[in-house]
């Protein structure tokens, strides 16, 4: 990706773009009396066959600049009007060509375009701000498109023309693009460009982070250790899975032993490598949100599990595999050697006891006398079967949509024997022993019961070097992304990413982007101290805060005219509402305020600059620790489960809790000196969208102490029960192009509660109005200068904005099977075309795509 950045969020601007020439100083003294004797005829020969001074010079290259502001700004006024007589800026008839994305979608041509009803007529604001943020805002139009019609293409055309899908990228969006400029804030602080007057805590801090930042960075380094942790990584799996296998015999050294397994599993469990299975530490919340232990199917090497039915991505996939282990033993065969060759016998010895022998499984005496298999058919044939015994495991694992939206499906509590007796093949005591938590539960949470057996069965069935090669493809997989570019490894798992997100082969993005990604995602509340400092001052917490709760008013304020809610919901809806933990900007657990809190924190991670694979485990090993050493503890209320630079935001269910990190509270979502009718369109949607999830298919589920208990009568859920099915029914009727000619459905069930999520915008609407005449009285509804758009109408393009998104083919169709978020596109005519006030606000007629009969709308609020 180029190493562009972004333009400066319009609250940045500060310097006034128009002058008032009569502010300018006048002439000395001397100058005046002179010329109040002369005729003015007189004063301009004068001054034309004086000499310049550089004064004057000054003087009239600001005079040349404020003409041709001047004129611009009397052509920007002239277009504006124009616009407002001639409509949008389409003609009819015109025929609409989407350009703005690789992916094919279907629009209707539009008809005559609706002009814009009457924009205020109270003169604009005409600081440097408003005419920056006026531009960004008509930049990112595309004018030719109807908003009745294809509203995501009118609101986002011109921004989606001007930023390309990087060759590096999958897809380009205003939520990539301001983490991009979010990262450039800690650019400066992990370059040390910026000055922090630092504590001794804040320099134990400040040198985990640049050390895990330079040691990303330094590719040198990186190339010339080139495979070698990841090959220590890979032989102390093998050296744990088979310690047990000397002196056995042939029949049974096809068989894996539990000891040896379960030391492997727990091993790569440990360092952040879910194999096989999974456990999370969750709250139990079928009785007390105490932290409890989930069971849950593992993720796959490839997105999803609909992937492993695609012929040509299995290939693909099992070539992937067959280069990874041929890499393995290649790479470990040579610094065998290097090292035989290099060091003393004594030393040899030492080093064989970390680099056991090739040969899978690496034990023998039963067949010395057979012949050696080739090694390159040894692993085309075990990265078939291993292939095969991870699709056997995909087919046994729950679909995501169930797990996404169904809670009471995914709680089934039982006694941990039933888990030990089922999956024999593990043996949990010394698994558990890993993690060192203070006592082993007796109850566990099984997310999908039918996994334990399918998965004992499956182990019983398949042979140890299987297993072993699953386990080895799938660190190697894992681990890669963390070696030098010029490794084998690195090369094979990136082709691989390459072909499912659309990457165009062989490009590489900026390594500094690439490297305070893996610092944020590692130890990213420590850099969120410093990117809050240097973002998050004055008012915005407040603000944004301000934002959220006028939602929530508005939210309860709606119940009482909810037809499929009776008045016992309604009540309870709204205690629920008023439970709702509100946290905005930066977390206080572990508290960003405090230096040495942090340390605390991370006080279990190690940093060294010269081994960033190391680091990296380091980290993801302190993070499962942390993990397993709360099991049995409450919840901690002020936990955070995202770090502050970070573009997003959150609802949780179990602690019923709505989270805003700092890094989302920036232009184009939000500044603090923004006029209403944007904030609550831009950064109003996404508390909204939050809020709205404690209601939707899965959080309505939960109470407001979050737990699964019935709180709903049951008038009130078969009323919300037709409501979702009329979403369901909506989304999968929409379409993407699949990349082999043909279309690919939405799963309206899988995105089905971030859609409801994001009906919350009529409540972000709602608040807004109520608010209005307080806010316009204080000034903070101003009008921008050139926009020839009325307030309403803005309020639903700076909706539009915020989901700018194109994608590639390959991108799309992997975000259709595995996210539970409906493409940008749906997100925005989806949700507008469910609301009446967006049609009345454009004036769209009745039959327009986005102004569908009352029947046919799903409407929640």
């Amino acid at each position: 990706m180029a190493d562009r950045v972004p333009r400066p969020s319009a609250d940045e601007e500060t310097a006034p773009l128009l002058h008032d020439p009569d502010a300018d100083s006048p002439q000395n003294g001397h100058g005046e009396h002179e010329a109040g004797h002369r005729s003015f005829t007189e004063r301009v020969n004068s001054i034309a066959q004086e000499p310049l001074t550089p004064l004057t010079k000054v003087l009239l290259v600001v005079c040349l600049i404020f003409l041709l502001l001047s004129s611009i700004f009397i052509g920007l006024f002239a277009g504006a009007q124009h616009k407002l007589n001639s409509g949008f800026g389409g003609q009819p008839g015109d025929t609409v060509t989407l350009t703005a994305t690789t992916t094919a979608y279907t629009t209707t041509t539009a008809a005559p375009s609706p002009g814009p009803t009457q924009p205020p007529s109270e003169p604009p604001c005409l600081d440097a701000d408003c005419i920056v943020l006026s531009a960004a805002i008509l930049s990112s139009l595309d004018t030719t498109h109807d908003p009745c019609e294809a509203f995501f293409d009118f609101s986002n055309g011109g921004w989606l023309k001007q930023h390309p899908i990087p060759a590096d990228k999958g897809s380009v969006s205003q939520f990539g693009e301001l983490a991009k400029q979010n990262q450039q804030v800690l650019r400066e602080i992990l370059e040390e460009k910026t000055t922090i007057a630092s504590t001794d805590y804040d320099g134990q801090l400040l040198g985990k982070i640049r050390g895990m930042y330079n040691s990303c960075l330094n590719e040198d380094k990186l190339d010339a250790i080139g495979m070698e942790p990841l090959l220590h990584f890979v032989h102390t799996i093998r050296h744990l899975l088979h310690e047990e296998s000397t002196g056995i015999t042939a029949q049974e050294k096809t068989k894996v032993s539990a000891k040896g397994l379960t030391a492997a599993i727990a091993f790569m469990h440990s360092r952040g490598l879910d194999a096989l299975f999974s456990f999370n530490i969750e709250g139990d919340v079928g009785v007390d949100n105490t932290l409890s232990l989930w069971f849950n199917q593992p993720p796959l090497g490839l997105p999803a599990k609909e992937y492993f039915e695609d012929e040509d991505i299995r290939h693909l996939y099992q070539d992937t595999i067959e280069r990874l282990l041929v890499t393995v033993a290649d790479e470990g065969s040579k610094l065998r050697s290097k090292v035989a060759d290099s060091l003393e016998a004594t030393i040899v010895n030492q080093a064989e006891s970390v680099w056991p022998p090739w040969p899978w499984p690496p034990w023998g005496g039963d067949d010395d006398d057979d012949k050696p298999e080739n090694q390159t058919e040894r692993a085309h044939r075990l990265a078939k079967a291993a292939v095969k015994f991870e699709r056997e495991i995909a087919k046994a694992s729950q679909d995501l949509d169930v797990l996404q939206e169904d809670p009471i499906a995914s709680y089934n509590p039982v006694p941990l024997d039933n888990l030990t007796a089922t999956l024999t093949q593990i043996k949990f005591t010394e698994y558990f022993s890993t993690f060192a938590p203070r006592n082993f539960p007796s109850k566990i949470i099984v997310t999908y019961p039918p996994y334990a057996q399918s998965l004992a069965d499956l182990l019983e069935k398949t042979d140890s070097e299987v297993i072993e090669a699953y386990l080895v493809a799938h660190a190697a997989l894992s681990l890669s992304p963390y070696l030098g570019l010029s490794t084998e490894a690195w090369k094979t798992q990136r082709a691989l990413v390459e072909e499912l997100s659309g990457i165009k082969k062989g490009v590489v993005g900026d390594r500094s982007e690439h490297c305070i990604g893996q610092v944020e995602q590692t130890l990213g509340f420590a850099a969120g101290r410093y990117f809050v400092n240097a973002t998050f001052g004055g008012e915005s917490r407040d603000k944004g805060t301000k934002v959220i709760t006028d939602i929530v008013e508005a939210f309860k304020a709606s119940l009482k005219d909810i037809q499929w809610m009776d008045e016992k919901s309604a009540k309870a809806a709204a205690e629920k509402a008023d439970a709702l933990r509100v946290k905005v900007g930066f977390p206080i657990s572990p508290d960003t305020r405090d230096a040495a809190s942090l340390v605390r924190y991370y006080g279990l991670v190690t940093i060294n600059e010269d081994t960033f694979f190391e680091n990296i485990l380091s980290a993801q090993r302190s993070e499962r620790i942390k993990e397993w050493l709360s099991l049995g503890r409450k919840r901690d209320p002020e936990a955070w489960e995202m770090w502050p630079s970070m573009v997003n935001a959150y609802f949780n269910p179990p602690a019923n809790e709505i989270v805003f990190p700092a890094g989302i509270l920036q232009a184009p979502f939000f500044s603090k000196d923004w006029p209403g009718y944007l904030s609550y369109g831009a950064f109003g949607q996404v508390a909204a969208h939050e809020l709205t999830h404690a209601f939707d298919s899965a959080g309505r589920l939960y109470n407001q102490e979050g737990l699964l208990k019935s709180w709903w009568t049951n008038e009130t859920s078969a009323g919300f029960q037709k409501k979702q099915d009329c979403i369901v029914k909506q989304y999968s009727n929409y379409t993407i192009d699949d990349g082999k000619g043909g279309q690919l459905h939405l799963n309206g069930n899988l995105t089905s509660g971030e859609n409801i999520g994001d009906t919350g915008l009529i409540q972000a609407y709602r608040a807004w109005k109520s608010q209005y005449n307080t806010s316009f009285d204080e000034g903070t509804e101003y009008i921008l200068p050139g926009v020839p758009y009325t307030r309403d109408q803005l309020f639903f393009i700076s909706f539009g904005r915020i989901w700018g998104r194109s994608m590639k083919t390959a991108a799309a169709v992997q975000q259709v099977l595995t996210d539970p978020h409906s493409p940008a596109r749906f997100r925005v005519d989806g949700t507008v075309s469910n609301i009446p006030e967006f049609a009345e606000a454009f004036k769209c007629p009745k039959g327009a795509k986005l102004n569908p009969p009352v029947e046919e709308q799903c409407r929640f609020w």
